[in-house]
């Protein structure tokens, strides 16, 4: 794992902690997770990254694996959201997953003891199509925050609206943005300005939660 905002060595108690969760393709060190972690720890957030096994596998003799079945990767989160709470005990703790990330921290909403999950481009429907996944938004206890590109392949503006209305569950949108919040050039905005507004929604989530 890693920790940012906070020094491992000397902290005893935090006020809110995220928990970073990857996606099925790229690890904690991919550029995506890792400015996301930068630029939250930069808004005084705590924020810790880690690989799920499959990932830990892979760094280990270099071989690419598939993502590892839903409760293996359940239990490994919660394993460390187990040790998190021992070691720092934080008032408040966020999941906060890319991708399948995302819908592994809205699972764990519905039997975790958590104060927010935040999901960031959540994989609504498969690439090879089928029915949304809305059981894990669904089935979430803890308040939820969506945020979405809007050509997201996985689920785009006019169908995560209609998806999402059913349930309490906040959504922002990212202008023009794909899978990993990618623009396209003639849309008039950067990864780098979808990434920053990820990041000042995220903060805006948290902080409403003890406001």
């Amino acid at each position: 794992m890693q920790l940012l905002a906070e020094d491992d060595s000397v902290a005893k108690q935090v006020d809110t902690l995220i928990l970073l969760a990857h996606g099925a393709g790229a690890d904690m060190h991919h550029d995506f997770m890792q400015d996301m972690a930068k630029s939250l720890g930069a808004q005084g957030l705590n924020v810790v990254r880690f690989n799920f096994p499959y990932m830990r596998c892979n760094a280990l003799d270099g071989k690419r694996r598939p993502p590892d079945r839903a409760p293996k990767l359940l239990l490994d989160f919660k394993l460390h959201i187990t040790d998190l709470n021992e070691r720092f005990r934080p008032k408040r703790l966020i999941l906060m997953g890319k991708s399948m990330g995302g819908r592994m921290a809205a699972m764990l909403g519905h039997d975790t003891q958590l104060d927010g999950v935040i999901c960031l481009g959540y994989p609504f429907i498969a690439l090879k199509g089928g029915e949304p996944r809305l059981e894990p938004i669904a089935q979430c206890h803890a308040p939820l925050l969506v945020i979405q590109g809007e050509r997201d392949k996985f689920g785009g503006k006019g169908l995560v609206d209609t998806w999402l209305a059913p349930f309490n569950a906040e959504l922002k949108w990212l202008t023009d943005g794909d899978h990993s919040f990618v623009p396209r050039k003639s849309s008039g905005t950067t990864q780098a300005a979808n990434l920053a507004l990820a990041v000042s929604y995220s903060d805006n989530f948290v902080r409403s939660l003890h406001a």
